[in-house]
């Protein structure tokens, strides 16, 4: 996903904490490191990412994430929204 953090002053984003909105663009930069199509490096930067979200104290409720999701569609290109859509379905199994 392209770095780019214009979606972060959306105001849909107004009453997400600003510590959460920071922790997402983290994430992202991190992201575009990783092979999506390499299962265990994928499994791998999704295991970092919960372990980094639980030392940093960040959960988001559904609301949040659907939120965020909405928002990051409107400043994504095409390919973009399918590998968050990739990632979201690994989450959907909780």
């Amino acid at each position: 996903m392209e770095t780019n953090n214009k979606w972060m002053s959306d105001p849909a984003l107004k009453d997400i904490d600003k510590a959460k909105l920071d922790f997402l663009d983290k994430v992202f930069i991190q992201s575009t490191s990783v092979n999506q199509a390499n299962q265990k490096e994928m499994l791998s930067f999704l295991l970092s990412l919960s372990k980094m979200s639980r030392d940093h104290n960040i959960s988001f409720n559904q609301a949040e994430i659907n939120l965020i999701l909405n928002v990051l569609e409107k400043y994504s290109t095409p390919d973009d929204i399918a590998k968050m859509k990739k990632i979201s379905s690994l989450f959907r199994f909780q």
